[in-house]
């Protein structure tokens, strides 16, 4: 699946701005943008399966590691590399340390 430009660059903008040791999800993201994208005028698009897509191709410059599943679960492709970044930001994390604790660590826009 294909996603245009502007949706692409809210994508990563948003992940950009999560801070050390906070996360959001995918689906978090993608309500964010779409309201986003509405609010400038735009047409309502993508949802967690695309936010996975933006962040898979062209997410390298940014912490991609800070975008997890509804469950707290980070990327399974990159999950090691995704726990070693997250516990070196001291992101609370659960499960033996294999999830991040989203009711302490969720972050939404606006809320610091």
């Amino acid at each position: 699946m294909r996603v245009d430009d502007d949706y692409l660059e809210a994508v990563l903008d948003l992940a950009q701005r999560i801070p050390p040791g906070r996360v959001m999800t995918y689906g978090t993201i993608a309500e964010f943008v779409g309201d986003q994208l509405v609010a400038d005028g735009g047409r309502r698009r993508g949802g967690p399966r695309q936010v996975g897509q933006v962040l898979a191709r062209a997410g390298g410059g940014v912490p991609w590691w800070r975008v997890v599943n509804a469950a707290g679960s980070p990327p399974a492709s990159n999950l090691s590399r995704a726990l070693t970044e997250l516990q070196r930001e001291h992101t609370p994390l659960v499960a033996a340390g294999l999830r991040v604790d989203l009711t302490a660590a969720l972050w939404w826009p606006d809320s610091d």
